[in-house]
């Protein structure tokens, strides 16, 4: 199934180069880089360069030696998010991250019947289901905000539920399920406007990698990312924007000796993002990460994107011609995540002929975002998720074995 000749990449990126620095690229089609990517060569080299050195000499001494290094990952994350390293905090997932912000939240707040949280309709189950705990067991009240016509999060919907009992509101950037790019920045302005009080939690774990994300316009008090999807980095690794007021007002809660200083009359903390990092990580993932983050500011997070929207746009194109597919996209605006399903033939046998014939994409389904997944009927879908070093011979291939145009599909479904 041949690409319109109107489409065109104007990246400008070198994509023979791009996938000559990733290696995975000679063993299989990847295509789940929303669930995690492949890494450029570099973000290996770098991760067992350190390993070898932790064997050589120790892992303490490793970790003197590599120092210096160590501690400019967090301003090449600032780089990417265009803030400040002094307002990044390292962790192992998003998940991680999240979970930091929200307890620090809870730590300072006093949570009870009258309490709401609102939460985007599409919102991810890890994000959520903290707040369903506290609903449980101590009556706090989660309520899921509505979407507009295009499938976003409302932002005057969302404007019409504030109040002074509105405590936190949660919101994915590009949620795993739906293609669609919720207007984070909007919402931000919306709760300045309104002068609310309430925390702004920003889910960008899918969103940071593939599109430019500017922190501080986010408008976010946190803003949550792991290492391994579009930032393409190793697993076990994230990191966390931290807003001036997050660190002005809140405190980590369990306290690290790595953020926190015990004192003979008590303990001080430190004015920094560190303040939310347990000490103890993996040094080695971390200058991996760093790696990855390094790659991405050289390419330009403006041509990573036109190069991920340019293959998503095409994807979605060749997929709504074969008949009995339905693209779910959602959103004016669409991220680097397409999703589709079939009239007749369930997604897990989509995924798993694609997986025969050497094509990574993944399946999604209601427990994972079970708002979304009820309000739009759809009961599972087949994810595919390009990234900067798939061409779109890759992306025909893919189409071709949905389609069952290679004459093997359809006995594989």
């Amino acid at each position: 199934m041949a690409l319109d000749t109107h489409q065109q990449d104007k990246s400008g990126l070198d994509v023979a180069q791009l996938r000559a620095d990733t290696r995975g690229c000679t063993e299989v089609v990847h295509l789940n880089n929303a669930g995690s990517a492949l890494p450029p060569s570099v973000v290996v080299d770098t991760m067992v360069e350190h390993l070898r050195l932790e064997e050589m000499i120790g892992g303490y001494e490793a970790h003197a030696r590599a120092g210096d290094r160590i501690n400019t990952v967090r301003d090449s994350i600032g780089a990417l998010l265009d803030t400040s390293g002094s307002n990044i905090a390292l962790s192992t997932s998003a998940t991680d991250s999240w979970d930091r912000a929200f307890v620090a939240i809870k730590f300072a707040s006093d949570y009870g019947p009258d309490t709401r949280i609102l939460a985007s309709s599409s919102e991810y189950a890890s994000n959520v289901l903290p707040v369903m705990q506290l609903s449980r067991h101590l009556g706090v009240q989660l309520e899921f905000i509505p979407d507009d016509e295009t499938g976003v999060t409302d932002v005057g919907a969302l404007e019409s539920m504030l109040d002074d009992n509105v405590a936190a509101i949660l919101i994915n950037h590009c949620p795993s399920q739906n293609g669609l790019i919720n207007p984070v920045a909007a919402i931000g302005h919306a709760l300045a406007r309104a002068q609310s009080n309430a925390w702004y939690l920003v889910d960008a774990c899918q969103s940071v990698g593939q599109l430019p994300v500017d922190a501080v316009a986010v408008g976010a008090d946190f803003l949550s990312v792991t290492g391994r999807k579009f930032v393409r980095g190793p697993r076990g690794t994230g990191f966390m924007y931290c807003s001036p007021r997050a660190l002005s007002e809140l405190e980590p809660f369990p306290a690290d000796l790595h953020g926190t200083t015990w004192t003979p009359d008590g303990y001080t903390m430190r004015s920094d993002a560190q303040r939310f990092e347990a000490w103890e990580k993996s040094y080695a993932a971390v200058l991996g990460l760093g790696a990855a983050v390094d790659y991405s500011l050289a390419l330009g997070m403006d041509a990573i994107f036109t190069r991920i929207e340019f293959l998503s746009g095409a994807l979605r194109s060749m997929l709504a011609e074969v008949p009995g597919v339905a693209v779910l996209d959602r959103g004016v605006d669409k991220s680097g995540i397409v999703t589709f399903n079939h009239e007749s033939v369930e997604a897990a046998e989509i995924v798993a002929a694609l997986k025969n014939a050497g094509i990574n994409v993944s399946v999604g389904t209601p427990e994972y975002s079970q708002v979304d997944y009820i309000a739009h009927g759809v009961s599972s879908l087949v994810r595919v998720s390009p990234h900067v070093f798939n061409t779109v011979e890759e992306l025909e291939r893919c189409v071709e074995i949905v389609s069952g145009r290679t004459g093997s599909a359809t006995a594989q479904y």
